[in-house]
């Protein structure tokens, strides 16, 4: 099977896989939920687990030759072997869902050495299902999306307090957006074209990107650290320096103006 077409399918059965998850977790949304504290202090609710369980169910595994990275799943170093593997985010913004905010996603990629080639984030609040397959572009509930691109005049930004902070005191070019919760998500608007760029403060992890990152490169932009290097995934540490996603054009000139600002380095 040509390579293009193996990603189109996985890319729909991680559609199936991400919609059947959604369900499940809409199923306990703002109900009486377990919740409880894992060692980075970040919460961890029942319906993280009862996802991620699904997920793996749902997904080839390693009798297939599929390795697994999960927020919520112990790791296990045997996927450095893997040319392909699942990077699964059960359900990113758990603040957010644990606090019945609707701004929480599924997010999932396949990944074959070190990129990703498939891609689902799903909002189950909003029935949006974001879909990419590496060279055919990225898809909202069926339709086409593309991220914008132009000046940096009137940019929509979202992301950490203290970055917008800082890039737009004395700068009325850019307008700050409400923070969305959920990483994935945010850089899921940037592809969708209602956020025109969105930073991600270091830390974060392939779980919280890797489906994201394809989704914003098959719209037509581009995702990066703020010195302009791409990503990698399933490395011995899955943490990432602060990141930057925007339309190329206008990509360019924000990580140009963030280098001049030493708005951060990395």
């Amino acid at each position: 099977m040509p390579a293009a077409d193996a990603a189109t399918r996985y890319t729909d059965r991680l559609a199936a896989a991400v919609r059947e998850a959604g369900e499940l977790a809409l199923g306990k949304f703002r109900a009486p939920l377990k919740i409880w504290t894992k060692a980075n202090a970040s919460p961890v609710c029942e319906a993280d687990i009862a996802v991620n369980d699904l997920l793996r169910d749902r997904l080839p595994g390693a009798a297939e030759g599929f390795g697994w990275l999960s927020e919520e799943t112990e790791d296990d170093p045997q996927r450095l072997q893997s040319r392909r593997l699942w990077i699964v985010d059960p359900i990113d913004g758990t603040r957010a869902y644990i606090g019945g905010q609707p701004d929480w996603s599924i997010s999932a990629a396949l990944v074959e050495n070190g990129r990703p080639i498939a891609a689902a984030v799903f909002a189950p609040v909003d029935n949006e299902i974001f879909l990419a397959t590496a060279g055919e572009g990225a898809m909202l509930n069926g339709n086409r999306i593309a991220a914008s691109d132009g000046a940096l005049e009137g940019t929509r930004i979202a992301g950490p307090g203290g970055y917008l902070r800082r890039l737009t005191e004395n700068d009325e070019r850019f307008i700050a957006q409400s923070k969305v919760h959920s990483l994935a998500l945010r850089f899921a608007r940037v592809a969708q074209g209602i956020i025109d760029a969105a930073f991600a403060s270091g830390n974060s992890h392939d779980w919280d990107l890797a489906a994201a990152d394809l989704l914003v490169h098959e719209a037509g932009g581009a995702l990066t650290t703020f010195t302009g290097q791409s990503l990698i995934y399933n490395g011995a540490n899955p943490v990432h320096p602060p990141l930057v996603a925007a339309g190329r054009g206008r990509h360019a000139e924000l990580a140009n103006l963030l280098r001049k600002r030493r708005i951060i380095s990395g």
